[in-house]
């Protein structure tokens, strides 16, 4: 992912306001988060915990979404997959997460929605937590195919919520 400067990151949402968008709060590492190990940013806003952001290098110039979680979590005694990095964790550990869609369908109140890790963390578990019947493979190789479906996966659910 391209390095993208705070004022990128903030005109980059397509489905909030640009007044939701300039108060949102960044990453607390934002000024030292390492790019090229990102592909995508994802992270909670501490002053509002149900909100979430996520920012996907498109080419030339980010794009990014705001999301919603669900206000209830699963048990913690489940198993759930996020369905952008398709890791397996505890069901409190993922979450319901919504996104108004942009413009028209957006201002209707129409949302799209998909199970996420709780904390928006995918980047980082698509290189850490390798599924152990692919541990047999090459570790770079098997990164770098994951890293590749979750920016597919991504980039599939920001185009719904574009739509």
């Amino acid at each position: 992912m391209h390095a993208f400067t705070e004022q990128q990151v903030r005109r980059s949402f397509v489905n909030c306001s640009q007044g939701e968008a300039k108060g949102l709060t960044l990453p607390e590492d934002f000024a030292s988060l390492d790019w090229a190990e990102l592909e995508l940013l994802g992270w909670r806003d501490p002053k509002a915990p149900l909100r979430g952001y996520l920012v996907l290098d498109a080419g030339d110039r980010p794009v990014g979404i705001a999301v919603r979680a669900a206000d209830t979590r699963m048990s913690g005694r489940t198993t759930a997959m996020c369905l952008l990095c398709q890791t397996t964790q505890a069901g409190d550990a993922v979450s319901l997460f919504t996104a108004r869609r942009s413009g028209e369908a957006g201002r209707n109140g129409n949302t799209v929605g998909t199970y996420m890790c709780a904390d928006l963390g995918c980047a980082e578990r698509v290189r850490s937590e390798i599924p152990p019947w692919l541990l047999e493979r090459d570790p770079a190789e098997v990164v770098a195919e994951r890293a590749a479906e979750l920016r597919e996966r991504v980039a599939g659910f920001v185009d719904a919520v574009r739509r």
